[in-house]
């Protein structure tokens, strides 16, 4: 839940046994607030892969894990974890994510793929919280992102794409991505491509959130690039799925949690909905859309025979109210 500089001192003091315990930690703060499966983009220590096989066998109680082990970017790109770090610290970080090249970004895929990975994180443009003015336009050129589309589709992983800029979005939806995370700014040519592609859009509002409460208790929370970023982000919140959910492009629930505070996931309905969405469409995409997206929905998305009996329940009526799913009573 650290954000700013304080995830930055985070990040190069915690070991690996203390990533494991605050894993665990928010699993079941996200399992308390209803969710029962969880797509996971990005976790270096290896902790959600551990704990996604620990859920599965019974021993530990969590939401179910659909993990993507590290994301993956160009060198300087938004997963670059050495960007604002002095240069002698470099080499004590993992650059196994970093592809630049098509053989590179083919060996980066496959070496997830040897983790045991579920589906696939890459990303196109920049980030809000990547420490380097490079904007959040596009940052890789179109043979990468084919080779690691191509590359994950081989292996039959799904790709889930963060991109903010509209010509990284159309550049990951054109090498047929299967999600696109944020998407801050598209056009109708994205809507076009979106539609033509089958793929989820995954606008993660909530985000904000977490920025808007860092910024309150520490004005200073992050630094003089990212914070021309973070204010951006604010501002453009919500105009994407304005123009994305009445064009037909299909949605799905989705948080950042991390950048938002862990267990308050459900926060999300309430911003899809004030930015157009139906309560029922949105929990739709939090279920029904978000299950076949993960490729759970075998499994979970709907109550019928056969299926796992996950339900929640909430003192009101989140069809006509989203709110009462912030405060749930009762999870299965």
């Amino acid at each position: 839940d650290a954000g700013g500089d304080a995830s930055l001192v985070e990040g190069v003091t915690s070991s690996d046994a203390t990533a494991a315990y605050r894993t665990l930690g928010n699993a079941q703060k996200t399992l308390q607030a209803g969710f029962t499966t969880v797509r996971n983009l990005g976790d270096g220590t290896g902790a959600t892969l551990a704990l996604r096989d620990f859920v599965a066998s019974g021993a530990i109680l969590g939401p179910r894990i659909v993990d993507a082990g590290r994301s993956l970017s160009t060198t300087s790109g938004h997963m670059d974890g050495t960007l604002s770090l002095a240069e002698d610290l470099h080499a004590a970080i993992n650059q196994e994510n970093l592809c630049d090249g098509v053989e590179s970004c083919r060996h980066a895929i496959r070496m997830q793929i040897r983790r045991g990975v579920d589906v696939i994180k890459i990303a196109t443009t920049g980030g809000v919280n990547s420490r380097i003015g490079a904007g959040l336009g596009r940052q890789i050129f179109d043979d990468e992102v084919k080779a690691l589309v191509d590359t994950a589709h081989l292996y039959k992983k799904k790709v889930a794409v963060h991109a903010h800029g509209e010509d990284g979005v159309n550049a990951a939806l054109a090498a047929g991505a299967d999600s696109i995370e944020h998407g801050t700014m598209i056009s109708d040519e994205t809507i076009r491509l979106f539609k033509k592609a089958g793929a989820y859009y995954v606008p993660t509002l909530s985000t904000v959130n977490g920025y808007l409460e860092r910024l309150k208790a520490n004005p200073n929370a992050y630094p003089p690039d990212v914070l021309a970023k973070v204010k951006w982000r604010i501002g453009v919140t919500g105009k994407s799925l304005e123009k994305a959910f009445p064009a037909g492009v299909k949605i799905a629930f989705g948080t950042d949690a991390g950048v938002s505070k862990h267990g308050r996931n459900a926060d999300e309905f309430e911003l899809m909905v004030q930015h157009g969405m139906t309560p029922a469409a949105a929990i739709v995409a939090a279920t029904v859309n978000a299950a076949d997206l993960l490729g759970v929905s075998q499994e979970v998305g709907t109550l019928e025979p056969g299926k796992a009996a996950d339900i929640i329940a909430v003192a009101g009526d989140p069809l006509r109210d989203v709110t009462p799913l912030k405060s749930v009573r009762f999870v299965m």
